[in-house]
């Protein structure tokens, strides 16, 4: 027997033909020229933003990143599903989507640069920071959408996670309890292939989207390359969750180019042949093909969007080697919402010993306590 989660959904074929299924274009009827473009615009800036965060990298101003490039449409698609007040819980890699939220680019490589503990304020966007903690954000997405729920917020949760941390417990512990109490949450995996040396093949020997059906849950599968097909299914399932209608589970097959972090070299366990195939595969050639097919591309479209991703790229170099330093004492700040005794007591010390060791006086930034 055969489950539509067996048939990736796709909407728009990598030579940029459109694919009949009425089912799924139904639900992205309202996207026309502008929309598109608007896409395509998001795709090629966050691309770039990701390749000048990895130069940042190997040049010494950032401590690491973690490379989305090839995964653009996952992210730029299912982000453009959901509404202001949905709240997104990411992993490490979903610099699109918080672009596509409204973070600023300035504000993509502060933790990163390893100059504060968080990039963005999550309040304005709806989104939580960067989570390394590999899974947990399922949780985090689960408890927020159990308790929306209970408020009678009309809303969905999103938690975004990669095939290796569909391996983790926190996941599994997520899904049954969201598939217990109907939580308003979408269980988005992006499919990379890789979750870091280790094959897909390792971390599931049946496709991932079929571990939701143990859970009593929905789940699909879906061509991440996709933009549009994964817009229709990440609508579908966040329309579900606003309206009581509980968890949903989207596989979003992808590749990821470059390597895991710029820790990581990809050349060790992958073949060339293999990214080569996924290149053909490219998401934003594959909607500039559409485009072109349908007569919505032309010069001063494409150098404005060059000139649009060189702006933002330029935006994030800057922001990013201008950064100061924090001072030292900051480390004790935001631990907990409210003053702790033992926070003021280890500030206090924190600052003695500062202000007895020289080489740290010397280098100390202003506003640090002597």
């Amino acid at each position: 027997m055969t489950n539509k989660s067996d048939y990736p959904v796709q909407l728009v074929q990598p030579d940029g033909r459109r694919v009949l299924d009425r089912e799924h274009a139904a639900l992205i009827a309202d996207i026309g020229p502008a929309q598109l473009r608007a896409m395509y615009t998001d795709l090629v800036v966050t691309r770039r933003i990701d390749t000048e965060a990895t130069a940042l990298q190997r040049q010494g101003q950032l401590g690491l990143w973690a490379p989305m490039i090839g995964q653009e449409a996952a992210q730029v698609g299912s982000a453009y599903a959901l509404r202001p007040d949905d709240y997104v819980f990411c992993s490490y890699r979903e610099h699109a989507v918080a672009y596509c939220r409204g973070v600023h680019p300035t504000e993509l490589t502060r933790m990163w640069r390893g100059v504060a503990h968080s990039c963005w304020d999550p309040e304005p966007v709806n989104m939580t920071n960067p989570n390394i903690i590999v899974g947990s954000q399922g949780l985090h997405a689960t408890g927020y959408a159990y308790a929306a729920h209970l408020d009678g917020a009309e809303i969905a949760t999103i938690a975004y996670f990669g095939d290796g941390a569909s391996s983790q417990g926190d996941l599994a512990e997520a899904l049954g309890f969201a598939a217990s109490w109907s939580a308003p949450v979408v269980f988005f995996c992006q499919n990379n292939h890789w979750a870091i040396s280790s094959p897909v093949r390792v971390q599931s020997a049946t496709p991932i989207a079929r571990r939701a059906y143990g859970y009593g849950i929905p789940g699909l599968q879906v061509d991440g390359n996709d933009v549009l097909a994964v817009l229709a299914v990440t609508r579908q399932a966040a329309v579900r969750a606003r309206t009581g209608g509980g968890p949903s589970f989207i596989e979003a097959l992808t590749y990821r180019m470059g390597p895991h972090t710029t820790a990581d070299d990809p050349t060790r366990y992958r073949s060339a042949a293999e990214t080569e195939e996924w290149a053909r595969r490219d998401p934003i050639a594959r909607l500039r093909k559409l485009m072109e097919r349908e007569s919505l591309w032309d010069n001063a479209f494409e150098r404005h969007v060059d000139a649009r991703a060189d702006e933002v790229a330029q935006q994030v170099r800057t922001a990013t080697i201008d950064m100061p330093d924090p001072a030292p004492a900051q480390l004790f700040d935001h631990v907990y919402a409210t003053p702790h005794p033992l926070i003021t007591q280890e500030r206090s010390e924190y600052a003695e010993y500062l202000a007895g060791d020289p080489g740290e006086s010397a280098a100390r930034p202003e506003g640090v306590p002597t």
